[in-house]
């Protein structure tokens, strides 16, 4: 779903090579791409078509192309479609920040299912009510264990909420990160706090994540390091960071997506294990992450790194020199500009008073 001309936009689905429904998953499951090399996904996503045909964002009924696209979205697996196109597909290699690398688009003349596509439960009981507000939507659906990149296709093609949309697909993937994020951090926050500095430390495509956990409340920051000749850096490091504190975020993060992608991945582990803590997170981007493969890397990035044995620190100094040690950005050049750390250190030293 694209966003340019918004309020109409370009929607339609990607389609693979003929091959089988179940090859044809591997071309849509990050999960199964942190093994590869960078080349190697962009060769699985440049080799899907874009379908497009234009619909008004609020006004799409009665399009029998949107219908057909639709039970596609529904499905828990790829399903055998066959498509047909103006004129033969324009090869456009496209990389964004946000959504995965693409390549051939075409304008679709007509979309046709060969087979019936196997529609969860949860998914078709969520997608016929719609009496819910899209929020509860996709926090029912997360919890039904429904994949994360399965709520936001169907969030994109207009299929939940009462006020039903298209939303384009960089809007749905961030939207999804955020309502999903709220939901673990109502139940976080009721949790008791973990015994001691924890520090997991993981690295998928160039991204490279060292994330502190410290016994505290639920709060969150997250500090972005592009290093030199990263993607899109240039000749110098650049460092942008933000946070929330106990009140939540109330304003779009300055990191864009992927600060709620990367909140995400924290929190789940947080919930996994049934404690609270404050989060600070170190993604330093190096220069072997060399093309933009999307936001579903720092989500998949930070999963990983969460999955990862912890080591475990009885004060934020040893934590620190732990941390800094696996970190190619020089200490002083990043150190000041973690608020949450400095906020944990001033009050350790308050509780001594006390």
């Amino acid at each position: 779903m694209g966003r340019i001309g918004y309020p109409e936009v370009s929607a339609g689905p990607l389609i693979p090579p003929s091959i089988s429904p179940q090859e044809a998953q591997s071309y849509d499951s990050p999960r199964d791409w942190r093994g590869k090399r960078i080349e190697e996904v962009i060769a699985l996503r440049s080799s899907l078509v874009r379908s497009n045909t234009r619909l008004d964002v609020h006004d799409f009924r009665g399009s029998v192309l949107l219908e057909r696209a639709q039970e596609l979205a529904m499905s828990a697996m790829p399903v055998d479609a066959e498509v047909w196109f103006r004129k033969p597909p324009a090869v456009e290699l496209k990389f964004d920040d946000v959504l995965m690398p693409m390549g051939l688009s075409g304008e679709m003349t007509r979309l046709r299912l060969a087979e019936n596509p196997s529609v969860p439960r949860k998914v078709d009981s969520i997608v016929g009510d719609t009496d819910a507000l899209a929020k509860d939507a996709v926090r029912e659906l997360y919890s039904g264990d429904v994949s994360l990149y399965h709520i936001i296709r169907l969030l994109s093609i207009g299929l939940l909420g009462r006020q039903r949309k298209l939303v384009p697909t960089r809007w749905s993937i961030t939207a999804t990160d955020d309502m999903v994020g709220k939901q673990l951090i109502d139940k976080v926050r009721d949790y008791p706090a973990i015994g001691r500095i924890e520090v997991h430390s993981g690295e998928l495509f160039g991204n490279h994540f060292d994330v502190m956990l410290l016994p505290r409340a639920f709060s969150c920051e997250i500090m972005e390091i592009w290093m030199p000749r990263a993607v899109w850096s240039g000749e110098s490091t650049h460092i942008e960071v933000d946070g929330e504190g106990a009140g939540g975020k109330s304003a779009y993060s300055v990191l864009g997506g992927g600060y709620y992608a990367a909140r995400l991945g924290a929190l789940e582990y947080l919930q996994k294990i049934g404690r609270s803590a404050a989060v600070f997170v170190a993604r330093e981007i190096r220069p072997a992450y060399w093309a933009p493969l999307g936001v579903w890397v720092v989500r998949e990035t930070m999963r990983h790194t969460m999955e990862q044995q912890p080591a475990y620190f009885d004060t934020i100094g040893e934590a620190l020199l732990d941390m800094s040690s696996r970190l190619h950005t020089p200490f002083a050049e990043w150190r000041s500009r973690a608020k949450l750390l400095n906020e944990f250190m001033f009050q350790r030293t308050l509780d001594a008073f006390f």
